[in-house]
């Protein structure tokens, strides 16, 4: 199984609203979207390998304090992110993806609980924006929930 690798990890809040996330950049995107805020992912093998060991170590570390994990990307090693997405629920995590293509792989989407599809589109805006294309999905109710992102 090629090990995907991972440009860094944050504990995020604002990826998924009302939850303290821990968030995976993974390298090696290939849809270069034009404006992407993050560029030095598009490069194959940057940062370092998510190992098993490595992964498993980082969800027990921030487990009782994080409760969510998402993935920036990653879908394009299939069968590693369903492997970390099924432990991290296995560790009482909800999940997310985010990705710029419109729909992934339903052996993805089952392990997921919310998804968040859409190329990066400058002149449209991000997901805080009435006009994106991008979509934040709840999984199990195929709900649009953008308006979490809208600002009042």
């Amino acid at each position: 199984m090629a090990i995907m690798n991972f440009y860094d990890f944050h504990i995020v809040l604002q990826e998924v609203p009302g939850e303290i996330s821990i968030c995976f950049s993974i390298s090696g995107c290939p849809l270069r979207c034009e404006g992407c805020h993050s560029p030095f992912l598009w490069k194959k093998g940057s940062g370092e390998k998510l190992t098993k060991k490595k992964y498993e170590s980082i969800l027990d570390k921030y487990s009782g304090f994080a409760t969510c994990v998402v993935f920036m990307g990653g879908e394009w090693h299939k069968k590693e992110l369903i492997s970390y997405l099924k432990y991290a629920k296995v560790k009482g995590y909800e999940t997310c993806l985010y990705t710029g293509l419109e729909k992934v792989d339903d052996k993805i989407l089952v392990q997921l609980t919310w998804i968040k599809t859409g190329r990066w589109n400058q002149s449209l805006g991000g997901l805080d924006s009435e006009t994106t294309n991008q979509e934040f999905i709840e999984v199990k109710t195929n709900k649009r929930l953008n308006y979490l992102f809208i600002k009042n």
